[in-house]
């Protein structure tokens, strides 16, 4: 489909840089109902699933097109990205041995939707998670491989559930990112010093360990999530999306350095 002039020069939706992550533009209700056009899957197939996943029933008087149409364009926000990982696991079911490029096709789509209209989520192994800027993908990313590579796999893993965290529906979980990314500087801790301690406790006990400004960063962000309620639970308070996007991304940060280039204590 020929892309329009607004598309062509980015003119809809929110300013450049500002994703989203607690609602869906119109447009792209609108490109998923367009999906089966691509011929991959049908619109009663596109009815089945989105049924499934609100759980009503069809209604058969009408065509499945003008069915979905009146689903797709009310339902909650975050039942548009069950829909998508329900189709995802239609299209792996239906095409993995005749046509498995169909998945990729579809999750290159789906990402190039999300990418030209700011939302803040990506499809990755046919689940919907949470993306970020392309700072806070590279930094997450370089991250969890070089602590895979050099056999850190619980610092990988609270990283991974960091992440996780940030792509619950419908409230992103920013506490328990916060908190997993913390952890994962302590994992990193651990294996350098032999001890098991919190990121405030090694601060304190191995002030040698960082520079004078790392340490007053890392400080920083152990008392933003006490004080935010990530490692305390306190009640009333909890970050942000982009504070705890802004914390895991620190944290990541801190254990690529840590990892590549371990600190003498």
């Amino acid at each position: 489909m020929t892309e329009s002039f607004s598309q062509r020069h980015r003119l809809a939706g929110p300013p450049p840089g500002t994703l989203i992550w607690d609602e869906v533009p119109p447009s792209f209700r609108m490109f998923l109902l367009d999906l089966p056009l691509d011929e991959h899957f049908e619109y009663d197939e596109l009815r089945k699933v989105t049924c499934q996943v609100l759980q009503v029933y069809p209604n058969l008087r009408y065509g499945p097109l003008h069915d979905c149409r009146k689903y797709i364009q009310t339902c909650a926000w975050f039942f548009i990205y069950d829909i998508i990982e329900a189709l995802c696991k239609l299209l792996y079911e239906k095409h993995q041995h005749s046509n498995p490029g169909a998945i990729s096709l579809l999750a290159k789509k789906i990402n190039k939707a999300f990418v030209e209209q700011n939302i803040g989520w990506q499809l990755l192994n046919g689940k919907v998670v949470t993306r970020g800027d392309e700072v806070f993908e590279n930094t997450l990313g370089t991250a969890i491989a070089v602590l895979g590579q050099h056999n850190k796999p619980s610092a990988a893993d609270h990283l991974k559930s960091a992440i996780r965290a940030l792509s619950e529906r419908p409230k992103a979980n920013t506490p328990g990112a916060v908190s997993h990314g913390t952890s994962a500087v302590e994992c990193v801790l651990g294996d350098l010093t032999g001890e098991a301690l919190t990121l405030g406790k090694y601060l304190d006990r191995h002030p040698k360990l960082f520079h004078p400004a790392i340490k007053k960063a890392l400080d920083g962000v152990y008392g933003y999530a006490s004080d935010a309620g990530a490692r305390h639970g306190k009640e009333g308070i909890e970050p942000s999306h982009e504070e705890a996007r802004f914390a895991v991304a620190t944290c990541a940060a801190v254990c690529t350095l840590l990892t590549n280039q371990p600190p003498q204590p």
